[in-house]
């Protein structure tokens, strides 16, 4: 194998399975004619890419909208599979068990060298390594295999052409880098990198480094006009790209392009972990908030009070770092205007606002500003009643204060998903955690943990991606993608790094509160989430984790009471569903059967809704005697898990007896008991 992936463009003794392109299989340079079942396809590519064996209910999960009988089909597929890919001496599909493996080590699998060289890191690859593994790219991962009604395969299918496309990516470019300018070879790899990242600043720096050592200086003019244009209609920044330009042409090109800058963003997709050599700056973004004005114009009263108040809100939440009040009432004495000040300040966003007071209302209107391109991120007026100013002006802060962190959270991880893998910074790594992260499903939640580690390495003081990765261990464990009791003490440990990293962090108490509910410890939960809610009144995973907690076994009023509250601080929360389901069980305890069911079904109806969240919802509307809608969600769940039954739902939870034994009784009368 070893051998093989050496040269892995002229491979042809042995079994060859190729996945760039259409998938096909060969033994010894002769190609294997095979079934035109495009599902065995897929299941022949998915299990040559797993890295370890497979269960086959989550084969039939992958492969089956609404099967008759998946196993039994599965075990065809299989079958067939043997008779292409076994030998007289060889098997090479192993079952144990429940399990399944594709046992390919001594073949060769095109996308598996990719991945390999990936992960041995690509800069450190030499020119003719790299160039066997770009000739290996003869088309998009599995041309043309989608699957019609099946979501999960598709979903893998994509995420995979994403990782891929990225890591030609990356190899074009150390190719670029490796060969001499003006090259024909340079020439022919930057046009594939550029039209695989159209939006890759550094793509198009280097091409027009390229045309400049080639005196092609018109070419150049026109590809920045094309580029500009592109650029524009996505609403992309395209000063980075004009900025290179002008350094290239004031410089050897040729030397410009061996030192194309980092600091461009590069638009990619999942690969594997960034390369030691490739060092990047851990800087979080940074935040100023200038200070308010009274209508008119004028400093003063209510507004620096508000101010004063976001401000001290916002640090509590160590999301990012915040500029202090002196700092910035300084410049604002100048009367410096808001984006000036925030370059002075090189700071990523600036937050600003007005406060008008009338005799029957109260009116604040606030924007947050990026600071680079000038662009509103978000702005909203709220209007109140000035019953009580003091308690009004403290809904309105802790709205701006949640709305903020959550916009500048919704930026960072966009624009990390828009820069190759390997160049990312802890910083950019924890939020590209946090996109696959509210994925919710089981192939995300191990890009989230592979990020996050990208984090804690480049940064172990980085208490929010330790946090992430035990969040990742829980779903693991909750979800039972993987050993409960192994995924839950991996939850606990990470938790605790976060917490010794700073325990002043209200995600580091978040993480092992959810971590000691995991272990059963529901008292020492309690005490964390609280503590985590009181470090930071806007942190509303908190509340959330709170409401989780108490709707099973502790207070079920308090378990609504902080449902509320966790959606009122963050209204489009990715865990929103979680925050809905919480209220329901919490009201199937007070026996108010129909209001669960109520919140329940606002709960499955967010779009990243999960199994366990569809369960809840089969529960609550089985007790609330709607037997008809809850039956239609078992069968839902029982598309993907055709063995759930309660004992999986009460065995996810930690419900008093009471409440057990209620949701027993309702899944007797849908078919779950």
């Amino acid at each position: 194998m070893e051998s093989v992936l050496s040269s892995p463009d002229g491979c042809t003794a042995g079994l060859v399975v190729r996945l760039f392109g259409p998938l096909t299989v060969a033994r010894d340079g002769a190609t294997i004619e095979l079934p035109q079942s495009r599902k065995l396809r897929a299941l022949l590519a998915y299990l040559a890419l797993a890295p370890h064996p497979v269960g086959r209910s989550r084969l039939c999960e992958l492969l089956w909208d609404v099967p008759n009988d998946p196993r039994g089909e599965l075990r065809w597929y299989l079958s067939k599979l043997r008779g292409v890919l076994d030998e007289p001496d060889r098997r090479r599909i192993e079952t144990q068990g429940d399990t399944v493996a594709l046992r390919l080590e001594d073949g060769f699998v095109d996308a598996i060298a990719v991945a390999t060289a990936a992960t041995e890191g690509i800069a450190a690859l030499g020119v003719e390594r790299l160039q066997a593994l770009a000739k290996l790219f003869a088309g998009d991962f599995l041309d043309g295999l989608e699957l019609d009604r099946n979501p999960s395969f598709n979903s893998w299918l994509t995420a995979q052409r994403r990782r891929f496309q990225s890591c030609h990516a990356a190899i074009l470019e150390h190719l670029v880098i490796g060969f001499p300018a003006g090259s024909e070879e340079v020439s022919a790899h930057l046009d594939r990198w550029v039209e695989l990242a159209p939006f890759d600043a550094r793509a198009h720096a280097a091409l027009l480094a390229n045309l400049a050592e080639r005196g092609q200086f018109g070419a150049a003019e026109a590809h920045m006009t094309a580029a500009a244009r592109l650029f524009q209609s996505e609403e992309l920044d395209f000063e980075p790209v004009r900025a290179a330009w002008g350094t290239i042409r004031g410089e050897r090109p040729a030397a410009a392009l061996r030192t194309l800058p980092r600091f461009l963003p590069a638009p990619a997709q999942p690969v594997a972990i960034a390369p030691a050599d490739a060092p990047a700056e851990n800087r979080h973004a940074r935040l100023a908030v200038m200070p308010f004005v009274e209508e008119a114009g004028v400093r003063g009263g209510l507004a620096d009070g508000l101010t004063h108040d976001i401000i001290t809100r916002l640090a509590k939440l160590r999301d990012f770092f915040v500029i202090a009040r002196g700092s910035v009432f300084a410049l604002a004495e100048k009367a410096i205007a808001p984006e000036d000040a925030g370059r002075r300040l090189n700071v990523d966003y600036v937050t600003t606002g007005t406060v008008r007071s009338q005799p029957d209302r109260i009116i604040v209107t606030v924007e947050l500003i990026e600071v680079g391109t000038a662009r509103i991120v978000w702005a909203e007026t709220f209007e109140r009643r000035p019953d009580d100013i003091f308690a009004v002006l403290d809904d309105i802060g802790n709205n701006i204060v949640s709305s903020i962190s959550i916009e500048v959270e919704t930026v960072e991880r966009n624009r990390a998903m828009l820069k190759a893998p390997n160049s990312l910074n802890a910083w950019e790594a924890y939020h590209r955690g946090l996109w696959h992260m509210y994925r919710f499903t089981q192939s995300e939640n191990e890009l989230a943990r592979h990020f996050f580690e990208v984090a804690v390495q480049q940064d172990p003081t980085f208490a929010r991606a330790y946090a992430g990765l035990s969040f990742t261990h829980w779903q693991s464990a909750f979800q039972r993608w993987g050993d409960r009791d192994r995924e839950g003490a991996l939850a606990f440990e990470s938790a605790g790094r976060s917490l010794l990293v700073d325990d002043h962090n209200p995600a580091a108490h978040w993480a092992m509160g959810r971590a000691l509910w995991l272990r059963g410890e529901q008292d020492g939960s309690l005490i964390e989430l609280e503590r985590a809610v009181d470090l930071s009144p806007n942190f509303a995973l908190g509340h959330y984790a709170l409401s989780f907690v108490h709707s099973q076994s502790g207070d079920p009023m308090a378990a609504i009471g902080s449902s509320d509250h966790s959606r009122h601080l963050s209204p489009f929360d990715p865990l929103l569903f979680g925050m809905l389901g919480a209220r329901a069980m919490a009201h199937v305890r007070l026996g108010q059967f129909d209001e669960a069911a109520e919140w329940a079904l606002k709960a499955a109806a967010r779009p990243n809704a999960h199994a366990i969240i569809l369960a809840i919802a089969a529960h609550c509307l089985a007790l609330a005697g709607r037997l008809d809608e809850a039956r239609g969600f078992a069968a839902a769940i029982r598309k993907t898990m055709p063995h759930y039954c309660a004992d999986d739902f009460i065995g996810t939870f930690r419900f008093e007896p009471d409440a057990a034994a209620l949701f027993r009784q309702g899944a007797r009368w849908i078919g779950l008991g």
